[in-house]
């Protein structure tokens, strides 16, 4: 009994469609495929921005030592909510790092979860990330509406809210770093 080519290309393409629901491999496809459609988010245009007017917000530190938001008052700050277990913060975390690795020194990031410590300290040496993660103090007050993750906030020294963007995003590209090296006043 021969056979066919065709049984075997079909017989590999549904092993290859099943391997995306129960493999490994279908995680780190995804994220691949989430990283690649994403793209550079949208600034907002200077008369349109919103000025940032109260800063107090307690957050607590990777430590989960507590802190305010308000230590972050004329500075640049970068803002991204997400969650270990939904997917397009993963694949939006590798860019933020990234970043991070670039601007780290230069201005303020708050990678913010609502997750408990254990899930979050094992997602973060899984992946190698050395930003500092943020933890969420539930129902305490922010100083804006807190979005679903993934979504980011970038502020500037003056408080103008700079970009606020819903949805996964490329942070790893030349149009955020000329934002930053502008916002900071370096190039």
């Amino acid at each position: 009994m021969k056979i066919k080519r065709k049984t075997i290309l079909n017989v590999l393409l549904i092993a290859f469609v099943v391997s995306f629901f129960v493999t490994p491999l279908g995680y780190y496809s995804k994220v691949w495929l989430n990283t690649l459609f994403a793209s550079a988010p949208k600034v907002i245009v200077e008369d349109e921005r919103e000025q940032l007017l109260d800063y107090n917000w307690k957050l607590k530190d990777a430590d989960w030592s507590f802190i305010n938001f308000n230590r972050s008052k004329g500075k640049v700050v970068f803002i991204n909510f997400w969650a270990s277990w939904r997917l397009p913060s993963a694949a939006e975390l590798k860019g933020i790092q990234k970043l991070y690795d670039r601007f780290g020194d230069k201005m303020d990031f708050y990678i913010v979860t609502n997750e408990e410590r254990p899930p979050v300290q094992e997602f973060m040496s899984k992946n190698d990330f050395t930003f500092p993660v943020t933890y969420l103090i539930i129902e305490e007050k922010a100083p804006f509406e807190l979005p679903e993750p993934p979504a980011t906030i970038i502020i500037d020294k003056t408080g103008n809210i700079v970009v606020s963007e819903l949805g996964i995003s490329d942070w790893d590209n030349k149009t955020i770093d000329n934002l930053f090296h502008q916002l900071l006043g370096t190039k």
